[in-house]
């Protein structure tokens, strides 16, 4: 039996390695679709970003529209709130950007652990073929018992560590969410603060928690793109997608007012009530992957003391 030990071991490893073939290959259609989604995303945004910006230039430089504004008296809240929107439009295309580049660079470290198992499929057939010779030649008959085993144990092996990935990445992505839940909550707490006679102090710090919580949602979008990459590796297909968090209250402060600062104080709301909904199936998803891994390391040690009461015998 122990000539059986080494080559078991080798079919392990080779399975892995086609395992790992596998998984590449999903990821890399993952991250080629989310590229294709963010490149779309980006066009989209530059042309919004030009039709605002033409729309600035028109009020700015005078032109129908600004004489129209003008009549009405709304000409210089018209520019303000055309300029926010501009504002807003160039952080995200900013923050597309961004993400744009990260994908490239996830798929560039996908592409180099393909090069790595190319061949793993060959490799894992040719120890099949030797493995099976050797079991014929020895007439050993726990061998079929014990291929059997080593078959299983690989899988189990295989899809312990991809759960157990997929668990770390909605960990990470249950913190990164988390961070933009607090920092709506700071900005939540400075509009009430605003809408109870704050003042400019209150929009200050208020328009400074957005901005964090901005900053945050970016990092957030793309824990939760690496989280959907690993479900997708165990076959949950998921797109998790936070909302936008609005950035164009600094604005508001030309024309602030009771109104506008109720306004203000429930898109913050909704907002959060949105990434809410993303954290709490993030961390149930986090929850039952942790229960799949503990199922999968009870199959893996039983398979194990399966075979060495075989080998021992």
């Amino acid at each position: 039996m122990t000539s059986f030990d080494n080559i078991d071991d080798d079919l392990r490893a080779a399975r892995e390695r086609v395992r790992r073939l596998e998984q590449l290959t999903r990821q890399r259609q993952a991250v080629a679709v989310q590229l294709d989604e963010v490149e779309q995303l980006i066009s989209d945004l530059g042309d919004q970003l030009v039709k605002e910006e033409r729309d600035v230039s028109r009020l700015e430089n005078g032109g129908f529209a600004a004489f129209l504004s003008g009549l009405a008296g709304s000409k210089e809240e018209k520019l303000a709130k055309e300029r926010a929107e501009a504002q807003a439009l160039r952080q995200r295309l900013d923050g597309q950007r961004n993400r744009l580049e990260w994908l490239k660079a996830d798929q560039m470290a996908v592409e180099r652990g393909l090069a790595k198992v190319g061949s793993a499929q060959e490799e894992f057939a040719a120890l099949l073929e030797r493995k099976e010779r050797l079991l014929v030649e020895s007439a050993d008959p726990r061998g079929r018992e014990l291929t059997e085993i080593g078959q299983w144990l690989a899988n189990t092996h295989a899809d312990l560590r991809e759960h157990e990935e997929a668990r770390q990445a909605g960990v990470a992505a249950v913190q990164a969410v988390g961070q933009v839940l607090r920092c709506l909550g700071n900005a939540r707490g400075a509009s009430t603060w605003d809408m109870l006679g704050g003042g400019g102090i209150a929009d200050m710090m208020e328009h400074g928690h957005l901005r964090n919580a901005d900053e945050a949602a970016w990092h957030a979008q793309r824990a939760l793109d690496a989280f959907s990459r690993e479900l997708a590796d165990i076959g949950m297909q998921v797109n998790p997608q936070l909302p936008k968090v609005d950035t164009r209250w600094f604005a508001d402060m030309f024309f602030d007012n009771i109104i506008t600062d109720a306004i203000k104080h429930q898109r913050i709301a909704r907002t959060g009530q949105a990434v809410n909904e993303v954290a709490q199936w993030a961390d149930a998803t986090v929850g039952n992957l942790a229960a799949r891994c503990g199922e999968l390391a009870r199959q893996r040690d039983s398979l194990v003391a399966r075979r060495e009461a075989l080998l021992t015998a």
